[in-house]
């Protein structure tokens, strides 16, 4: 099975990004284009599932032993429906994944039918932690939402995260998280 270069979606999209709104900072400045010495920050492709995308992924949860054949599938149906963002940032050297998030794109009626932005599997590989990384990754998906004209972007977090997320320009809701788990 071919698993090519293919991007979950346009490399423009980040391009395009306005900067300057942006509600994080940066020290030392790193950004979107420039995200450190041999660091690309980019949407998933395809080839990313030899790139140790499930390696990075299972730093964060269970990923399970998904096939390449399976995520082929999941990649084209995410792909086709246009609502999923998933960026990467490569180790170029390594060429190796080592932070990953997702953006998704809900559509809804109120709001004169507009979309809400989800950042979702936010995690740094732990030998890359402390670059900013995480933070470079929730703001590029923050400022994609506003691209995308979300009316809101929304997160869930552990409480020991809260102040992490707070740098990059959420704060906490008055909502409760509720789930009914069916899998661990």
């Amino acid at each position: 099975m071919l698993l090519d270069e293919t991007p979950l979606f346009e490399a423009s999209l980040l391009e395009e990004l306005d900067w300057s709104s942006s509600a994080a900072s940066f020290s030392p400045p790193i950004s979107a284009s420039s995200p450190g010495d041999d660091l690309v920050l980019r949407p998933l492709c395809m080839a990313d599932f030899n790139r140790g995308y499930f390696k990075v992924l299972s730093q964060l949860t269970k990923a399970g032993d998904v096939t390449p054949e399976q995520f082929t599938k999941k990649f084209e149906h995410m792909k086709k429906t246009g609502d999923y963002y998933v960026v990467v940032v490569e180790d170029t050297n390594l060429a190796q994944i080592v932070a990953t998030a997702t953006l998704m794109t809900e559509h809804k009626f109120i709001h004169s039918c507009a979309k809400r932005g989800r950042v979702e599997d936010v995690v740094v590989s732990d030998m890359c932690r402390g670059k900013q990384l995480g933070k470079l990754l929730v703001s590029t998906l923050t400022l994609l939402s506003k691209k995308l004209n979300c009316y809101k972007i929304t997160l869930e977090c552990a409480p020991q995260n809260v102040a992490f997320y707070q740098k990059c320009g959420y704060d906490p809701s008055s909502e409760t998280y509720m789930q009914c788990r069916f899998f661990d």
